[in-house]
């Protein structure tokens, strides 16, 4: 039976063709409005051809399951053994051992005294090579060491285990702000412990290049390679230095990214990575061999509030990394902005995994993405941009020297501004957070365990710390002024939509203003069916609201939404809103009592908090 080609019946198209039909369809509106910026200032295009003579970036091998890695985090050691070994006997191949004081530290981590330690992996075959990753924090050594005597006195051999021991003091001293021993007086000891280790027949790597520091900080993805890249370039130096030959010295280096919802920048960033740290061995003299690259769900895009959405966005983030070529992928579970995660959380966490390994078989082929215009594109254009930076941070003097220098921190402060204020006017989307919020969601259950105390710091920090952020918390903060408010009033602040004409006029622009208003946790009060004014006013008084907000059409608008301004401002309105903008009619509407505008692009962060300050909170 002949094959049926299912463009057969449909004409063949070029580029020029598209924008041929994309030119009429905008309208008169230049073509550059379908494009979007990165954060790291290069152009993201609407379409992108096939990438020509594409090359396939060696990462992981094809057919090789990445490690489905599960945060250890749990400061009890008997809790964390039995969530262990659930962990291990449901899916995870591996762990993550979280300590205190790593940039991976969300309030909670793991102790690194041996009697914890050695009661936690009670029932771990070590000598089965169960993937272990450590986020090393301000006690690094004692970590490394303490897990290497565990193993010593559980008689394994150290070449049996599969141990990432993940030593990275420039990066503990990026996300605290200090550390016991600073860079470079760290790197003789640094150098010691590795040596000390790969004496007692540990294979490593040892060290870790970690870009989350930045990421979390709010950094653009070029930032954080450039960070994680001069990183890891710090430790090869030193290695090198304490006798290690380069050629050995790059094996015992790892990487280490955050995954966030940015599907294609995600992929790209991964990608991108290893031809950077390729480009590096080759500027050494070295043939490029394929480092490992592990991530993390980031922290930025985590919210407290419709928690559940994190699940959708830590699954785009798994299938990113794991398409840019991941070796190893640890999933924050989805309540983890709101306290320790309970076992159900962390069981969503392993199965988002377990369903894109085992059922999706993401892992089947090597760099699926290759070949792609967009993401070739991309992966060309973070290699560019990284490599600049990266080398502003050698001329710095290395990563160390640029964070005291504070360099890196001007650089990501200047993103992480750009990323408030496309928070605020809802240009970057939070679902359930910003947008679609649901003021009457319930409550998720997290475990009853107390944040761990901070490490005892000294008066002063050796260098301007990155501050974490989480993208969701300005809006967070405003519902939990709302919860106050309900909790002492049995209702929340609300607005009352004056909605004009027929539902067709207003209902799109009710959604918004709904959306609007919710997301700062005011209720929005919507009258049943078209009223007149008459009907409207009355409406508004019965509701007890203090604000309106009128939804219509500009026509609308224009023939009656002065009229009901200055009815509603009769009847008692303390400011009245208009969602939409007001074009030629905006003199008219203000005199008649209209204080504020909202549409798209309004910074409605900044109108949120005015309008508590206008209801007297």
């Amino acid at each position: 039976m002949d094959k049926l080609p299912l463009a057969r019946d449909f004409p063949a198209t070029d580029e020029a063709a598209w924008k041929t039909l994309v030119e009429k369809a905008l309208k008169g509106a230049p073509f550059s409005v379908l494009e979007s910026k990165s954060y790291d200032g290069f152009a993201v295009e609407p379409l992108y051809g096939r990438a020509p003579d594409a090359q396939i970036i060696p990462g992981r091998a094809p057919g090789k399951p990445w490690e489905v890695l599960q945060r250890i985090e749990l400061g009890d050691a008997k809790a964390a053994n039995d969530q262990i070994l659930e962990d291990l006997n449901n899916g995870a191949s591996g762990l993550a051992l979280v300590f205190q004081g790593s940039p991976g530290d969300d309030g909670y981590a793991f102790p690194p005294c041996p009697t914890a330690l050695s009661a936690a992996l009670e029932g771990v075959h070590l000598e089965w090579g169960v993937p272990i990753e450590l986020q090393q924090g301000l006690a690094c050594r004692d970590a490394a060491l303490t897990l290497s005597n565990l193993v010593k006195t559980r008689g394994v051999a150290a070449s049996d285990v599969n141990i990432r021991f993940g030593l990275d003091p420039i990066g503990v001293l990026a996300a605290n702000g200090w550390s016991y021993v600073v860079w470079p007086d760290m790197a003789p000891v640094f150098t010691s412990l590795v040596a000390e280790l790969i004496e007692q027949g540990f294979k490593g790597p040892f060290a870790v290049g970690d870009g989350r520091p930045v990421h979390a900080a709010g950094g653009s993805e070029a930032q954080e390679l450039a960070f994680a890249l001069s990183t890891a370039i710090a430790y090869l130096r030193a290695l090198e230095t304490g006798g290690i030959p380069l050629d050995d010295a790059r094996r015992l280096i790892f990487f280490r990214l955050a995954a966030d919802q940015k599907q294609f920048l995600t992929i790209a960033k991964f990608r991108a990575l290893r031809k950077l740290w390729a480009r590096v061995e080759e500027a050494c003299g070295l043939k490029p061999e394929t480092a490992f690259v592990s991530a993390e769900t980031a922290w930025r895009m985590m919210t407290k509030r419709d928690p559940h959405g994190n699940i959708v966005r830590g699954t785009i983030a798994v299938f990113s990394a794991a398409l840019g070529g991941a070796d190893a992928v640890t999933v924050l579970p989805f309540s983890s902005a709101l306290g320790l995660p309970d076992p159900f959380a962390r069981r969503v966490a392993r199965n988002t995994q377990t369903v894109l390994v085992e059922e999706a078989n993401l892992y089947r082929v090597a760099d699926p993405a290759a070949g792609a215009g967009a993401i070739e594109a991309l992966t060309d254009e973070l290699c560019t941009a990284a490599w600049a930076l990266f080398q502003d941070i050698e001329k710095a003097g290395g990563a160390a020297e640029a964070l005291r220098a504070g360099l890196i921190q001007r650089e990501v402060a200047k993103v992480r501004a750009e990323r408030e204020k496309a928070a605020a006017c809802r240009k970057d989307s939070l679902v359930g957070t910003s947008d679609f919020p649901d003021l009457a969601e319930k409550a998720v259950a997290v475990r009853d365990a107390a944040p761990c105390p901070p490490c005892d710091d000294p008066e002063e920090q050796s260098v301007e710390p990155l501050h974490r952020m989480r993208s969701a918390e300005p809006f967070e903060n405003l519902r939990d002024r709302s919860d106050d408010f309900l909790a002492k009033h049995g209702e929340r602040p609300k607005v009352f939509l004056a909605c004009l004409g027929r539902p067709a006029d207003f209902n799109a622009r009710a959604s918004f203003a709904r959306s609007l208003f919710e997301a700062g946790g005011i209720a929005a009060i919507t009258p049943e069916g078209a009223q007149d004014i008459d009907g409207l006013t009355k409406a508004f008084n019965a509701s007890g609201a203090k604000l309106a907000c009128l939804c219509s059409s500009d026509k609308v608008y224009a023939s009656e939404g002065a009229e009901t301004a200055k009815a509603f401002s009769e009847a008692g309105a303390q400011h009245i809103y208009l969602a939409g903008k007001p074009g030629e009619h905006e003199a008219a509407l203000k005199a008649a009592g209209v204080t504020g505008f909202v549409s798209v692009g309004t910074d409605i962060l900044a109108m949120l908090r005015q309008a508590y300050a206008n209801l007297g909170l």
